[in-house]
């Protein structure tokens, strides 16, 4: 009895390890694999007709600003004004009637003078694969400049250069390390799971009617 306990410990032991290289292996990857398309410097990112706005929550849970939320909106006023962009896409989460991110940045963006007919509403980016294919396949869009924190990016570029879209991250300001501990800690995570969607063949939740952006 002894033997099968500890054979299965070393089995448990030996999954645990081989998690943590999986893990290790796809957060070097995806960041090497990236690196080339992703970057702070606005002079970097090619003029591209539209743009992708990634989803964050407008507050904490603590009622505060998100600095995540509104540095995000900044950068998408900062490519629109220097002409790199023409339309935006902003896709995020709408899964309760009280939370709406694509219609919270909607509204910041307007209030920053993007027009509203530039901007494009996905309620249904639960994901960031969701969010980068549904600009795809419902958005017709097969270049994109994609934008949210490089941590997100990262991961953003690869899944969309995986899926056939010609994508180029700029990366919006990011939040001090010690606010942003959690998330970081998290996207180690969400790495790993974007190449275990990959190999799974995972699809966004919903599909839906092709939208046109002109």
């Amino acid at each position: 009895m002894k033997k099968i306990i500890k054979n299965i410990f070393k089995f448990f032991l030996l999954l645990i390890v081989a998690g943590i290289i999986f893990i290790a292996w796809a957060n070097y990857s995806i960041k090497k694999n990236s690196d080339a398309y992703v970057s702070y410097n606005i002079t970097d990112i090619p003029e591209t007709k539209t743009a992708l706005l990634l989803g964050t929550s407008k507050n904490l849970n603590s009622g505060l600003p998100n600095a995540y939320f509104y540095n995000r909106i900044q950068a998408t006023v900062d490519l629109y004004k220097s002409g790199k962009i023409k339309y935006i896409i902003v896709s995020g989460d709408n899964s309760t009637k009280d939370y709406n991110e694509p219609e919270d940045m909607l509204l910041t963006l307007m209030r920053y003078g993007i027009p509203e007919d530039r901007i494009f509403l996905d309620h249904a980016g639960f994901r960031t694969l969701d969010s980068v294919v549904r600009a795809k396949e419902i958005f017709g869009q097969t270049k994109l400049v994609i934008i949210s924190q490089k941590f997100h990016n990262e991961r953003a570029v690869f899944l969309a250069k995986e899926n056939g879209i010609d994508a180029f991250g700029y990366n919006a300001k990011d939040v001090n390390k010690y606010a942003g501990f959690k998330t970081n800690m998290r996207e180690y995570l969400a790495k790993a799971k974007a190449y275990y969607d990959l190999l799974l063949g995972i699809e966004p939740k919903f599909g839906g009617e092709k939208i046109l952006i002109p």
